[in-house]
């Protein structure tokens, strides 16, 4: 029965969440958040960024030239290493903050939960606070207040969603050049099927699914357990003060002040709700930790406030550890970073994003290799001598067109052919190929077995090679 009844309870129709506005310190954090990813989203593809042979913008993911431009950062798809770390750093710095302070990241810098907070606020501002809202939602459709706030609310979230698809489109081309071009026909199809796709998927997403996509959708909320310790801070109802021996109750008459509580066996929680009217996923805190919970600490502004207006002290819904609650006497809120996870996450992060720095910091600003053509492995020409193959490929990372001059150290004059290829003038993010060869007489060949390719570039940079002339196999 057990079974059966979950399963029916995946299925049951949801009423949607309308969420009460609220003020307080936790509030304030995430509008702050919200308006700072916002600006960085949305201003980052117009910020002028100048640099030569690219369009002055500072974040430009240029796929045509195979190349993403990142400030003064150029990344080709030989970087692909970097993505690798730079995805294992946000996984441990997931993992680490999980560890610390519960689905902290959920609550305050998901994608999801910053655009349904946008939403929200839209549909507050458009439609009135929560009663309003409830009003509206059990209303008739040929209601006209109905229709024109609803439908007001309903166009400023698809004007959102299309702002926000077209800035990530902007991201790929440059700006202005590419906004123009979009709303007068003459930009590329992919653009305009995915503005299309990611307006849909955005105005879903915050407008239509919101608390299902955290429930239902992301895997985060699922496996968080795995990461949580009983020194996790993440909020927590404090149930021995808000319930007493006698349950929570509301403050009516007689149960107003803290003794007359007391003396009926009454906790704090004058069960007013409005924990649960706060919350964006709807749930009901005092019921205990839960996988839905988002740790926005929304709950703890509301239910703060209450206790304000009580005269009582604050943290009967509160930041806190499972040990902590735990004790006869729960102590201050601390965050317990001392243990081998939370460490090993530390140090992780550390290394790893260490080494990356380094990477970027050192890397070359051109690749090479080079690469003896083994079939022949030598060939002997109708003179006698012996020649050897090899082939050089120069990659230009720069950032600049690039002049780059090969020759051979070892060798007597006259032995390396190049063709015409003793310079060449390479574009930024651009490979080429060369076949070079090395001819020896059959009395320098018994003597050469080893030598080097020098590569020098047209501001100094060099770099060395060794080869091996073979003479037989």
């Amino acid at each position: 029965m057990d079974n059966e009844q979950a399963s029916k309870d995946l299925y049951f129709k949801r009423n949607p969440v309308i969420p009460r506005s609220i003020k307080g310190p936790f509030r304030n954090f995430k509008t702050a958040l919200l308006w700072l990813s916002f600006a960085v989203y949305f201003l980052l593809p117009w910020l002028p960024w100048d640099r030569p042979n690219a369009p002055s913008q500072a974040i430009l993911f240029d796929i045509p030239g195979r190349r993403y431009l990142i400030f003064d950062l150029t990344v080709y798809p030989q970087d692909i290493f970097w993505l690798s770390m730079l995805l294992f750093i946000a996984a441990v710095l997931l993992f680490f903050a999980t560890a610390l302070v519960g689905r902290a990241f959920c609550g305050y810098f998901c994608f999801q939960t910053l655009w349904t907070d946008a939403f929200i606020w839209l549909e507050h501002l458009i439609q009135g606070e929560r009663p309003a809202r409830l009003r509206l939602a059990r209303a008739d459709w040929n209601n006209r207040e109905k229709l024109i706030k609803v439908g007001a609310t309903r166009v400023a979230w698809g004007l959102l969603s299309f702002w926000t698809a077209l800035t990530f489109v902007l991201y790929f081309g440059h700006a202005p050049e590419l906004l123009a071009d979009i709303f007068t026909g003459r930009a590329p199809a992919a653009a305009y099927i995915t503005t299309l796709a990611l307006s849909i998927s955005t105005y879903l997403a915050a407008g239509v699914l919101r608390e299902h996509v955290c429930t239902f959708i992301c895997p985060y909320g699922r496996f968080q357990s795995a990461m949580y310790d009983p020194e996790t801070l993440t909020v927590h109802y404090d149930k021995p003060r808000g319930e007493g021996t006698a349950g929570r109750m509301a403050a009516r008459t007689g149960l107003r002040t803290r003794a007359e509580r007391e003396a009926r066996g009454h906790g704090d929680c004058v069960d007013c709700g409005l924990c649960v009217q706060v919350c964006p996923v709807g749930i009901d805190i005092r019921n205990g930790l839960q996988y839905r919970c988002i740790s926005c600490g929304l709950c703890v502004d509301a239910c703060n406030s209450i206790m304000d207006k009580m005269g009582w002290s604050h943290g009967l819904v509160r930041y806190d550890s499972e040990t902590n609650l735990a004790k006869p006497r729960p102590g201050p809120v601390k965050l317990h970073w001392k243990s081998l996870k939370v460490l090993g996450y530390g140090v992780s992060l550390v290394l790893m994003t260490a080494y990356l720095v380094y990477d970027m910091s050192h890397r070359s600003s051109f690749e090479h290799s080079i690469q003896q053509v083994r079939q022949p492995l030598f060939v002997t020409l109708s003179d006698g001598s012996i020649r050897n193959r090899y082939q050089i490929r120069l990659t230009n990372l720069s950032g600049t067109e690039e002049r780059f001059a090969i020759e051979a150290r070892g060798l007597p004059a006259g032995a390396l052919d190049l063709g015409n290829f003793q310079s060449v003038n390479i574009r930024t993010g651009k490979s080429v190929i060369i076949q070079a060869s090395v001819s020896l007489d059959p009395e320098r060949a018994a003597q050469v077995s080893d030598f080097e390719f020098v590569i020098r570039t047209g501001h100094g940079e060099e770099v060395v090679d060794p080869a091996r002339f073979f003479t037989r196999h």
